[in-house]
């Protein structure tokens, strides 16, 4: 039953290209036994899934050989038999219209399988039953798959987030563009480094590589892999929005299909405004919704990553935030009718650049964020003459000097 979906899984790996290997894929433990990867639509999560199942079964043909070779000098005699340790199966397939993913599963544990690699897991009704149900029967069998972001693996399916381990893919960070753009390998660094740092790190980087050129090339079309693909960065990424849109909420939050035109209605508004207070009352007025309704349309927006929602500390929703932001710059220049602000973009950068990995805020004081609790942020076009009392994220700045650190190094934290 399975030679079919071995012979895809052996094309698609080998075909599998990333121009850069994610730094993901070291942070993930392969021991664990339940695996999920979200992330948005468009960052790669189907390439990154290939790549991984090609790493994992080449360690691991790797083990067997070695264990075979200081086995039994009877062993020894005989070549190893060929086992296929991994299998990446897309669940679009028809087949899982007649046979339960178990069924599947069971059928590739039988043969030896170790590793199943799951895509589109979503697109099967009882996924979690499904997992849940393979994850208590093959107690030997890993299984990784997919998860848009929407995905209800952490909060309204707690039987499977109990037992899953979630790794959040992302768009390309600017460190990650520039060595695809330059060939060069450059290193990340921790926020810690970066603001300790920033002065020599970014003077050795600038020795290099000239990285603000580089920079403003990636605000526009650096954060998605299809600037790579396409003649057309902008008709990818308008698809890429609208299946967030269709499928990630309509389809994962079970939204009537007539509502579509509100939905996005409402995203046009923010790419008109944003960044930008929000005032619900307006917008509800103007979709022609609740209020409520429009919250939890705001929090799905979120949730697929079309926006970010910067709360005060101890605040969040279905509290109003302080202040909304598009997810990162790409998706922000995909209003034709509106000229974005520098600073503007250079905002959304911070926001998405940081948030990742650290827990960003807004705050009472004077500065516009305030990270982890600890570090008070502002953001400005042009370095300043003076130093500044605060850390300070420049937006036109080469290399730091005193509390002024430039922009483009915050993309350098993964």
């Amino acid at each position: 039953m399975l030679d079919a979906y071995f012979r895809i899984h052996d094309f698609l790996v080998s075909h599998a290209s990333m121009p850069i290997r994610r730094q993901l894929m070291d942070e993930i433990d392969w021991n664990q036994r339940l695996i999920a990867i979200k992330g948005g639509r468009g960052v790669g999560k189907t390439d990154f899934l290939l790549t991984c199942a090609k790493e994992v079964e080449s360690r691991r043909q790797a083990e067997l050989d070695e264990a075979w070779i200081n086995g039994s000098k009877r062993k020894r005699r005989k070549p190893r038999p060929a086992v296929r340790i991994c299998l990446y199966v897309n669940m679009n397939d028809f087949f899982f219209t007649e046979y339960s993913l178990f069924d599947f599963a069971n059928e590739f544990v039988k043969q030896g399988g170790e590793y199943l690699f799951i895509d589109q897991i979503f697109k099967h009704p009882e996924w979690s039953k499904e997992l849940k149900h393979c994850y208590s029967r093959f107690k030997k069998l890993h299984i990784i798959f997919c998860a848009t972001p929407v995905l209800p693996v952490d909060e309204d399916n707690r039987d499977i987030s109990s037992i899953t381990t979630t790794y959040n893919l992302r768009g390309f960070s600017f460190r990650e563009y520039l060595c695809i753009q330059t060939g060069l390998k450059l290193e990340s660094y921790t926020l810690e480094d970066i603001m300790q740092h920033h002065a020599s790190i970014s003077r050795e980087i600038c020795e290099r590589v000239k990285p603000l050129p580089y920079f403003r090339s990636y605000l526009k079309h650096g954060y998605y892999p299809s600037y790579l693909e396409s003649s057309n960065f902008e008709v990818e990424l308008l698809k890429t929005m609208n299946g967030q849109l269709e499928v990630d909420v309509l389809m994962n939050k079970q939204i009537d299909v007539a509502c579509l035109h509100k939905l996005r209605r409402l995203l046009y508004i923010l790419l008109c405004d944003a960044p930008c207070s929000l005032n619900v009352s307006s917008i509800s007025e103007r979709i022609e919704l609740s209020r409520a309704t429009t919250m939890n349309y705001i929090k799905y927006l979120k949730d697929s990553r079309l926006i970010n929602l910067l709360y005060l500390e101890n605040k969040n929703f279905p509290m109003k935030p302080s202040k909304v932001y598009i997810h990162n710059t790409n998706l922000a220049l995909m209003n034709f009718t509106r000229e974005v602000a520098q600073l503007d973009l250079y905002e959304t950068f911070f926001y998405n650049a940081i948030h990742g990995s650290h827990k960003v805020n807004a705050t009472e004081r004077n500065a516009m964020f305030v990270v982890d609790s600890k570090y008070y942020f502002d953001v400005r076009e042009d370095q300043s003459v003076r130093d500044t009392i605060r850390p300070t994220a420049v937006g036109s700045m080469e290399t730091g000097k005193g509390n002024q650190l430039p922009l483009w190094l915050l993309g350098f934290l993964y």
